[in-house]
């Protein structure tokens, strides 16, 4: 897959040190990856989410570090293009604010 939105991730490694190696870990994983629908994105990580909004955009919500962080991308599985929109707490992702963005 092609992974669009890098600095999305390197800024919030820079603010939260311990989501470092797991971001580091994920982008190795998308990078590899043949996703071609959520369940094979479920293959990898069973807990992440398809999330559809009013916009009739589709987030892909994967929880980070044991459901303390989200991780929010949009995935086009046809162009193979995974693009990071956001990465925030569980309590930030928890009021929903952030779907009036997308």
């Amino acid at each position: 897959m092609t992974l669009l939105g890098q600095d999305v991730l390197t800024r919030s490694a820079k603010r939260n040190k311990p989501l470092r190696a797991w971001l580091e870990s994920w982008v190795t994983d998308v990078v590899n990856a043949e996703w071609h629908a959520i369940g094979d994105v479920r293959k990898m990580y069973p807990a992440a989410d398809g999330v559809p909004l009013t916009s009739r955009t589709v987030v892909t919500v994967f929880n980070v570090k044991g459901n303390d962080f989200r991780l929010l991308t949009w995935i086009d599985y046809m162009a193979g293009i995974v693009q990071v929109l956001d990465v925030m707490t569980h309590a930030e992702y928890s009021k929903d604010l952030w779907k009036m963005r997308y």
